[in-house]
């Protein structure tokens, strides 16, 4: 089941505040800047898949889960130009093909399990057109973030337009059992000090078992990214594992 960080409307309200647009954001506006169908898988809020529709793509289908999500999508501008599908990416048959598929915004983490994983992936090559690629990123579990997702190291303000100034954090476990990490996002409205958290669980695949799962489902991967600037991936240091690719040739 999805996190309540997604599913509560109480919560979504801060989701944009935390995330925000950034070079994840970029990178994937340049990687669907000639094709006419995208699908943003897990598309959560809609931010990636609104302005892509903005920008000229013909055919925008975000899914996701959440419902609370989705009508955060509908509602931002640009946000009657897509699509919008309630569904788990997991297995999801929309029955076409998409010359670009997103996963992004470590949606793949969220997945916890390798079957879980290796479901999504054929979901990937399922909708992917013969010439269409996808990308999807995943933390590196070498760069060990969550040693920095504690009160002292994550504690910001943020500014909401009706809410006025809320304090954020995160409080994560010191290390993930197995490749899975629990940890809570914390929420605190300073005006009238009401406080909201969310209990989440993700996952740290390394990238030889993406590699795997990849080749498993049928996918093929074109480059391996250590960062959305395009640095070349390093186990050791990169605080990414991105990954663009395409269906495997017959």
């Amino acid at each position: 089941m999805p996190d309540p960080i997604y599913t509560d409307p109480d919560l979504v309200q801060f989701y944009d505040l935390a995330s925000g647009w950034a070079a994840d954001g970029d990178f994937v506006e340049d990687f669907c800047v000639e094709a006419s169908s995208v699908l943003d898988l897990g598309c959560g809020t809609g931010m990636i898949a609104a302005r892509l529709a903005q920008n000229g793509v013909q055919r925008v289908v975000g899914v996701d889960p959440a419902m609370a999500m989705l009508s955060a999508a509908r509602a931002r501008q640009g946000g009657r130009r897509v699509e919008w599908i309630e569904g788990d990416a997991r297995d999801i048959h929309l029955g076409e093909a998409f010359e670009r598929i997103i996963l992004t915004g470590h949606t793949f983490q969220v997945f916890v399990t390798a079957a879980d994983r290796l479901r999504v992936l054929r979901t990937i090559a399922e909708h992917l057109v013969p010439h269409g690629r996808f990308v999807l990123d995943s933390r590196n579990p070498h760069a060990r973030a969550w040693e920095r997702w504690t009160p002292g190291h994550s504690r910001r303000i943020l500014s909401h337009p009706a809410l006025g100034h809320v304090l954020t954090w995160h409080d994560a476990a010191s290390r993930p059992d197995g490749s899975v990490l629990a940890f809570t996002t914390h929420f605190q409205r300073l005006g009238d000090g009401r406080h909201m958290q969310a209990e989440s669980r993700i996952a740290f695949p390394r990238r030889e078992e993406i590699a795997g799962l990849l080749d498993e489902a049928g996918l093929e991967a074109e480059s391996w990214y250590g960062d959305w600037e395009g640095s070349a991936f390093a186990s050791a240091s990169s605080p990414e594992i991105v990954v663009v690719g395409r269906a495997r040739a017959a």
